[in-house]
């Protein structure tokens, strides 16, 4: 091996030398270098290739060789003239490099001795003299043998700047050795031994801890500048990196000498408190542990409980990661593992709490009412996920709470709306500084119970931005299949949500992911009949009122028409939720006057709602006539419920232009323009004159300008204006319609069909045209609300014209016939 002395010099060790033996090499001296560099190269020599290194000019190297070309060729030129070439390979894991294989810049060396190792290894022990250009092989065996050429010397100045850059490399080698303790400190000797500066930067480039391609590169490098800008590069990269690990060493060495001194500090604070008699931090965990061993979690559960009770016993109690792990594990001990409350299995007591709560709702009551029945029957069952789906007011969020009360459950109530961060469902990893769980395990840790009712209001109210998707962490909570191994990010264990009943609450389908929709029971709650109002407000709202503000039943009443009279012209909504608002102000009212003693007449009349609530506030919506061309009455659907909406078309002198108004949406357009070549393509079967189309501009407005329109179910009605219009027939009195048409003229089913139908019989229509597709939506309504009103089922535009379109004209009818005579005479006479 090789190793430095204590002098500097280079020193060859094999089996059996002392410390002092073995052959010496001296280092590279500046004279030695111009001899080097006059010495002739030869044309050809055998070349040496070698790995995981680069041999620089100078430098003396062991090399072991181990294959056979190698070996062969380092005996014949010790037996020679000493002279090869060695060259480093480009690819380390080639075995058996080719010329093609190595780099083409390498340094001519000579053998300086063979060793012969213990272990069976020939070493070689070589010097490069120059560097050298790689040329053409020459042969292949018994090695490779090849030509090769010199490459030329740069003679250059010795300016201040080389001058301060050779300082430098030495300073920072220097420091380098002393910070390195691989390193011997006769490595600094041999630095200051080096009198050639060429050596000095080939020396450190040999003993950088840099890659092949790198020493291959400084290799490369023409000047003698070039160079040593490359090595002091690496230098100073190494330097850094010793620095920054001698600082690690210095602050680990501090920090355990720390960790020491609050370690017997720790031990003293527990002699203190054990005998003040205070609990200390191990008695606290080991209460922990008590209690978990109570609890009914499964087993993987209790290891990682455990585990985390271990790591707190190994952690300072003044460190912050102890109040991270101690609140961890209470959280777990607080979470109802295991833990349900029991239902009420009286069908007959649920359905009477379900009716004492909310009037109507059929069809969740007898939902709620099989799924009690199934339990009763097997004894388990997976919670059902329900959607409830409606406008606002009808009783979806306090329906969740009369289901509880129902079932004897606990209840929850989470809001959605406007949540954006997915953190809010899943939770925050504990490494988080105030990490928690999401509120799902949140609100079951609230009510200690793993079966409660847990309503998810306002579910098509939730955002999404850059902190994640809450409707896509929702697909998981939400899936029957899924829910029973949920994964909170806080917790890290898998919990059971099976046994929870979730309700989720929307007023729009439209803005819930496809996904989540797909995993929720659907049902839909319409909103109120007039009649169904009146009995809400006697039986829940008008008692409530009375309740809440400290009066009883004599004290304050309201009649029938009285309600009905506040329903009609204060409020419009499909719920409940402005009309109980309305009852509010008339009791505070009647508070206030009873508090003053003034004399009331309890059952208040229509005059004296008049005076307390002010004028009416809604215009009534009523049938008006049909002795105006091109007027119809069509049915529309909003949030808050159906309504009858009016079209109406006039007709101006001009060359065919179609003019629509009344803020109208993009679709409602559409139906207009398909509505008026269905009425062109046509024309022969309402026998009218196709030049009327063109002798005339159309105009369809549709009132309330201010408030938004869209939707396709206006269709049949667009149409009918125009064909009334053109025809100046009159349209069938106390007529109402609704579908979507087609070009071909095909009327389409729409939705809303329970809201539209009860606008029109509060507006007085006696006559309904829809497509015969609604006909089933139609069956699904009580009888009792479609009495009065009958119905028209159609399959296309014709049949809707057939039945709304009387054979006889409005009053003041265009004349189509003698316009068009007028303007022929007018022709003739230019």
């Amino acid at each position: 091996m090789m190793e430095f002395n204590k002098k500097g010099f280079l020193q060859s060790r094999g089996e059996g030398d002392d410390a002092e033996g073995g052959d010496l090499f001296p280092l590279f001296s500046q004279q030695e270098e111009k001899e080097s560099n006059k010495q002739v190269v030869p044309e050809s020599l055998p070349i040496l290739p070698i790995r995981n290194t680069v041999l620089f000019p100078g430098v003396v190297f062991p090399i072991t060789v181990g294959r056979d070309k190698s070996i062969k060729l380092i005996k014949d030129a010790n037996k020679g003239d000493k002279i090869i070439g060695v060259f480093a390979q480009k690819n380390p894991d080639t075995e058996e490099p080719g010329i093609s294989d190595l780099n083409t810049i390498g340094t001519m060396a000579q053998i300086i001795k063979i060793l012969r190792m213990p272990d069976g290894n020939t070493t070689a022990i070589i010097q490069g003299k120059r560097k050298i250009v790689l040329g053409e092989q020459i042969s292949n065996e018994p090695y490779i043998r090849a030509t090769v050429s010199a490459v030329e010397i740069i003679e250059e100045k010795h300016d201040k700047e080389l001058k301060a850059l050779i300082s430098n490399i030495k300073d920072t080698a220097t420091e380098n050795i002393d910070l390195s303790p691989n390193l011997p400190s006769e490595a600094s000797f041999a630095m200051r031994n080096i009198d050639s500066d060429n050596f000095l930067v080939s020396f450190i480039a040999s003993n950088l801890n840099i890659s092949v391609s790198e020493k291959q590169d400084i290799l490369n490098a023409p000047t003698l500048k070039d160079r040593a800008n490359i090595v002091f590069e690496h230098l100073i990269k190494e330097n850094q990196l010793l620095k920054l690990k001698d600082q690690i060493q210095s602050k680990v060495k501090v920090d355990l000498d720390k960790q020491q001194r609050e370690y017997f500090l720790q031990q003293q604070i527990k002699a203190i408190h054990e005998e003040l008699g205070q609990e200390s931090p191990d008695k606290e965990i080991e209460n922990l542990r008590m209690r978990g061993n109570k609890k009914k979690w499964s087993k993987d559960t209790h290891i990682a409980f455990n585990k985390e009770l271990d790591k707190l016993l190994r952690i300072n109690p003044a460190s912050p990661d102890y109040s991270v792990s101690l609140n961890y594990a209470q959280t777990l001990l607080d979470l109802p593992w295991n833990e349900f409350t029991k239902d009420n299995l009286d069908l007959n007591k649920a359905i009477k709490v379900l009716d004492a709560d909310h009037f109507g709702l059929e069809k969740i009551k007898q939902r709620i009412l099989e799924y009690l029945a199934v339990i009763k029957l097997k004894g388990d069952l997976k919670s059902p996920i329900i959607c409830l789906y409606g406008p606002p007011g009808v009783g979806k969020t306090s329906l969740g709470k009369s289901i509880a009360n129902a079932l004897g459950r606990k209840y929850v109530r989470v809001s959605l709306g406007g949540l954006h961060d997915e953190s809010e469902i899943r939770g925050h990893r504990k490494t988080y500084i105030g990490a928690m769980p999401g509120r799902i395990i949140q609100n079951l840790k609230k009510v200690k119970s793993g079966n409660p009712v847990f309503v998810l209001d306002e579910i098509d109210k939730v955002a999404s931005d850059f902190r994640g998707d809450p409707s896509s962490a929702l697909l998981e909570v939400l899936d029957p299949e899924q829910n029973t191994t949920f994964h909170d990010n806080y917790l890290e264990l898998d919990y059971d949500l099976s046994k929870v009943m979730f309700i989720a609450t929307a007023n729009s389908l439209d803005t819930i992911q496809p996904a989540l929709l797909d995993r929720m029971e659907i049902i839909e709650i319409s909103g109120y009949t007039l009649e169904e109002k009146i009995q809400i407000a006697q039986k829940y709202l008008v008692p409530k009122q009375r309740k809440m503000h400290g009066l009883k039943t004599p004290q304050f009443k309201l009649a029938d028409s009285v309600l009905e009279s506040i329903i009609e012209e204060y409020t419009r909504e499909s719920g409940v939720r402005n009309l109980e608002k309305k009852i509010a102000s008339l009791v505070r009212n009647s508070v206030m006057h009873i508090a003053k003693g003034d004399s009331i007449n309890n059952n208040l009349n229509l005059e004296t709602v008049q005076k307390i609530l002010g004028a009416e506030k809604m215009d009534k919506e009523i049938y008006q006539d049909n002795e105006t061309a091109g007027v119809v009455t069509g049915l529309a659907w909003s949030p808050v419920g159906g309504s009858i909406l009016f079209v109406e078309s006039a007709l101006t002198k001009g060359k065919g232009a179609l003019t629509l108004t009344g803020k109208l949406g993009d679709v409602m357009k559409e139906s207009a323009t398909t509505a008026m070549t269905f009425l062109k393509a046509n024309s022969d079967y309402l026998n009218l004159d196709y030049d009327v189309f063109n002798s005339f501009d159309a105009h369809i407005h549709f009132p309330a300008g201010a408030i938004p329109k869209d939707g396709p179910s206006a269709g049949i009605t667009i149409l009918t204006s125009l064909a009334s219009l053109y025809t100046q027939r009159k349209v069938k009195p106390f007529l109402a319609m609704t579908g979507e048409i087609t070009l071909r003229g095909r009327v389409l089913p729409v939705g809303g069909i329970k809201e539209k139908i009860l606008a029109a019989k509060r507006a007085g229509i006696k006559e309904i045209i829809m497509c015969h597709e609604n006909e089933k939506d139609v069956d699904d309504i009580p009888a009792q609300y479609l009495k009065g009103v009958k119905f028209y089922y159609v399959k296309n535009m014709l049949e809707v014209l057939d039945l709304a379109l009387m054979e006889e004209k409005v009053k003041h009818a265009i004349d189509f016939t003698k316009i068009k005579t007028d303007a022929e005479n007018k022709i003739l006479q230019k």
